[in-house]
């Protein structure tokens, strides 16, 4: 099976014009099939703050009320997810700017309430690996915006690295697939105060181990469970790592 590169980027790098032109001329250089995947939240906090529209934030996760909705497809789903596609194109890299409401690819369930209610969120019940691999095939780069839909005509807010590692599952059949998440650190660390403290590799001992330990907390749990629960699903291997680096190999590799 063919290779397909999966990259998520995270807000911070979208949101810093100089970090995100590196970062895109070097996913640019990645010969192959590649996907992209990106998130964007700080720019969502600052339009909202700027429209008056009040940020609800529970345990590092956003409350997406109907306003707030409105907001982040605003964001998301236009002003970064074209810019990215834009910047793309002017690298000669035929870009094609997607959410899961388009071409029915992610379908979610809106997220049930329990102890709290998130709202408008939705979580991934179904991607359609077919037709993104027939992009795929057709030599177009996928670059997906975190928002899907209930088939229901309801948008909902969906965390954009899940939106990679579920994407990644379903395409798995079709590629050999390697998923690669990155952002501002240069891996997995076991100080966040320092920066050169990148654990090489992870497999399901140490990461309980970690976690138990508090070495690795807050959102990088979640990051983790979704990076453990792809290779469970047949992708190849995931590496969390720097934007600057995607070229480079380096960064935490999880492992089986």
């Amino acid at each position: 099976m063919d290779k397909l590169n999966i990259i998520k980027v995270g807000g911070k790098v979208v949101e810093d014009p100089a970090a995100l032109e590196q970062f895109l001329q070097d996913f640019a250089k990645i010969s192959g099939h590649k996907l992209l995947v990106h998130g964007g939240g700080t720019l969502a906090t600052e339009l909202a703050k700027q429209l008056g529209i009040e940020n609800k934030i529970t345990e590092g996760r956003r409350i997406t009320d109907a306003e707030t909705l409105k907001i982040v497809t605003m964001v998301y789903g236009g002003l970064i997810n074209k810019n990215i596609v834009a910047c793309l194109q002017a690298k000669n890299i035929n870009a094609l700017g997607l959410t899961g409401a388009d071409l029915n690819l992610i379908r979610s369930d809106k997220r049930p309430v329990k102890e709290i209610d998130y709202g408008y969120v939705g979580d991934v019940k179904e991607v359609q690996g077919d037709l993104l691999a027939e992009l795929l095939k057709l030599g177009i780069v996928p670059v997906l915006a975190p928002i899907t839909h209930d088939k229901n005509g309801q948008l909902l807010n969906t965390n954009a690295d899940t939106i990679a590692a579920e994407t990644a599952k379903a395409l798995a059949e079709y590629f050999d697939v390697h998923l690669i998440y990155c952002f501002e650190k240069k891996g997995v660390l076991m100080d966040p105060e320092d920066d050169n403290s990148v654990i090489s590799e992870i497999d399901a001992n140490l990461f309980k181990e970690y976690v138990e330990q508090g070495i690795i907390r807050e959102g990088m749990i979640p990051k983790l469970q979704n990076a453990f629960e792809a290779i469970h699903c047949g992708v190849k291997d995931v590496t969390i790592t720097k934007a600057q680096d995607i070229l480079l190999g380096k960064g935490t590799r999880i492992m089986l």
